[in-house]
């Protein structure tokens, strides 16, 4: 009797415990079902007749859901072994309704449901309303990998037809253009190498072009005296076994695009008279600022008629330099003619800041320019720069953060004068940071009230249009932004063309509910994690756990996301591999797309990050672990 009396009232205790689970789990779900219809109350005159979209819905419930901490809850339903809420996101109230449908069937005698499996229909519907998203916006999957990769083109993809064939055979499924690079006519020439390819493959490819936003960058720096560092290596005992190398080119006929690379990096005019004495073996003698007397050896002719030169001793060239000819097969010391080197400019100033050191930034008029300083060492004059945006500036306040170059300087505002804006530096590597031209600026708390497109987006988004298949929204911040360039899609008889919203700032996170609810139903939309500037917005840490987040909001609401900035970096600009970065490219499988920057070694990129999906892809969809056998 003792042991039937302790199993009973162990099964009345089991019986109590999952009365209260039942209890708690039908008290959320009327809260999920009348807090999400509250908030999509807020959007009924944006959807026809008021109706709102599954999708729409699921999200709100999701929102409604998460509102409540479930971390108690969610350990419970699994001490119980009963389903948990961790994977709600595709379909939330059949996830609930599974949960009380087992709950009730344990605890409700003669309880009856109605014979279909909430949850398995739920889960499959979710996913298949995100899958359809997918497909639509991005094409079929390549192969055996059921996900996109979008690949950034370069400007050699204007006529390097054969690197667009290689990518389309190693699995881009979606070509990006930055509409902030290149021109029209270049943009039109990569439009038509992806066409063609595709054409000739039978491969799908979407073309997504991303409007530049506004360019809120640092501004032109003042040049240094035009004199050119000849750079040489040498080996331990001071021998040149790398000499320093640059170009020769006739003034008289059309400069050739500069060449960067580690062996060539600059060019200098000649005369032509001058220039058509030299040739292989030519020696030319010259005297350095310093007063060096130094030779530039011709080494070979360039199939553009340039000469390639070098020189064994370090020298510094300065713009005008006279050259002295000599022509070593001749044997002897007599010069056969002189010249001068053509004029260039000096390089750029370096402004080298460290922590605690003041930096103006004024009107993009102004040439940035180092701090000065008198005899002692005291500072006369701060370091200053110009923003590309002037009006950016007078919007700033005492005490507002600013992060420069991708977040490798860190500052905030000081001081606010006729001037500019008075910046202390708060971060800055050991080494100081050197700010250069043309660097992005982020003022992560300040509300700059930009309009959401500049004149020149507007201009562009007349190509867009008519050319692209996706159009990507930079810096969208709000619903009434998103707006806005549904009107201007409208204007230009664009109304299906998808927008791919680009969250990069604190304001957009913030706004990410309104702008996928605002919007979802009435345009194909696109979700873009900018990684990048997200990072220099929120911090590293932070971005960590909102990347994660983005992705569950954007699966309740069945919308594509792209999973963007420096995945597999290494690979595509150095071609090394960096163990960090693929285990980011495997956690960015979860994501409907991926995004790869161009770089030299972008195929090389490719193929790695589609090896790395489609294996991952066998363990895991989403948070949902699939739990392939393992073969140990």
């Amino acid at each position: 009797m003792t042991n039937t009396a302790s199993v009973l009232a162990s099964d009345d205790s089991y019986q109590l415990i999952l009365k209260q689970l039942l209890n708690e789990m039908c008290s959320i779900r009327k809260s999920v079902v009348e807090n999400a219809a509250y908030r999509l109350a807020k959007y009924s005159t944006l959807y026809r007749s008021g109706v709102f979209t599954k999708s729409a819905i699921n999200l709100a419930q999701y929102l409604a859901l998460r509102q409540f901490d479930l971390r108690h809850l969610q350990l419970r339903l699994a001490q119980l072994g009963l389903s948990s809420l961790g994977r709600a996101e595709a379909s939330v109230l059949s996830t609930l309704d599974a949960v009380i449908d087992i709950l009730r069937r344990a605890t409700e005698p003669g309880y009856v449901s109605d014979g279909k499996n909430p949850s398995e229909y739920g889960f499959s519907r979710g996913q298949q309303l995100l899958d359809q998203h997918t497909i639509e916006l991005f094409g079929p999957y390549f192969e055996k990998s059921k996900a996109h990769v979008m690949v950034t083109l370069g400007t050699e993809a204007a006529w390097d037809y054969q690197l667009i064939c290689e990518l389309l055979q190693k699995g881009m499924t979606c070509a990006r253009i930055n509409c902030a690079h290149d021109q029209t006519s270049i943009w039109q020439a990569m439009i038509r190498n992806v066409r063609r390819a595709e054409a000739e493959s039978g491969r799908r490819c979407r073309i997504l072009m991303d409007l530049a936003g506004h360019k809120i960058r640092t501004g032109a720096i003042q040049l240094g005296p035009a004199i050119h560092h000849i750079k040489i290596k040498c080996n331990a005992y001071g021998k040149c076994i790398k000499p320093g190398r640059l170009i020769l080119y006739n003034t008289a006929l059309p400069a050739k695009p500069a060449v960067d690379t580690e062996t060539v990096e600059f060019k200098i005019g000649l005369s032509d008279d001058f220039f058509r004495q030299l040739t292989v073996g030519s020696e030319l003698a010259f005297t350095d600022v310093r007063g060096k007397a130094r030779k530039l050896i011709v080494e070979t002719i360039l199939a553009d008629g340039e000469l390639q030169v070098c020189c064994e001793q370090s020298s510094y060239l300065e713009s005008g330099t006279e050259l002295t000819l000599f022509n070593p097969a001749e044997d002897s010391e007599q010069s056969v003619g002189t010249g001068r080197l053509g004029s260039f400019s000096g390089q750029a100033q370096t402004i080298l800041l460290f922590k605690d050191d003041l930096l103006l930034l004024t009107e993009h008029s102004i040439e940035g320019a180092p701090a000065e300083y008198d005899k002692e060492g005291a500072i006369i004059k701060p370091a200053y720069i110009g923003c590309t945006l002037n009006e950016v500036v007078s919007r700033l306040t005492v005490g507002d953060p600013v992060w420069i170059d991708d977040g490798k300087l860190g500052a905030e505002v000081t001081a606010i004068n006729e001037d500019g804006a008075l910046l202390r530096v708060t971060r800055a590597g050991t080494r100081g940071v050197k700010i250069m031209s043309d660097k992005g600026i982020n003022f992560p708390a300040t509300n700059l009230a930009l309009p959401p497109l500049s004149e020149k987006d507007l201009e562009d988004l007349d190509f867009v249009c008519e050319h692209a298949d996706l159009v990507g929204f930079s810096f969208v911040e709000s619903q009434a932004d998103m707006e806005y360039l549904i009107e201007e899609l409208a204007k230009r008889s664009a109304t299906d063309l998808p927008i791919i919203a680009k969250i990069e700032t604190n304001r957009a996170v913030k706004n990410m509910p309104e702008i996928i609810l605002g919007t979802i139903g009435r345009h194909s939309l696109g979700i873009m994690i900018a990684r990048g500037d997200l990072a220099v917005e929120l911090g590293s840490a932070r971005l960590a756990e909102i990347q994660e987040e983005l992705l569950w909001l954007c699966e309740a609401a069945h919308v594509p996301v792209i999973w963007a900035t420096q995945v597999l970096e290494s690979i595509a600009k150095k071609g090394t591999k960096s163990r960090p970065e693929f285990t980011d490219a495997a956690m960015a499988v979860r994501a409907e797309c991926v995004m790869l920057n161009k770089g030299p070694y972008v195929v090389d990129a490719l193929s790695a990050l589609v090896n790395v999906m489609i294996r991952m892809q066998e363990h895991q969809h989403k948070k949902f672990p699939r739990l392939r056998a393992l073969h140990w």
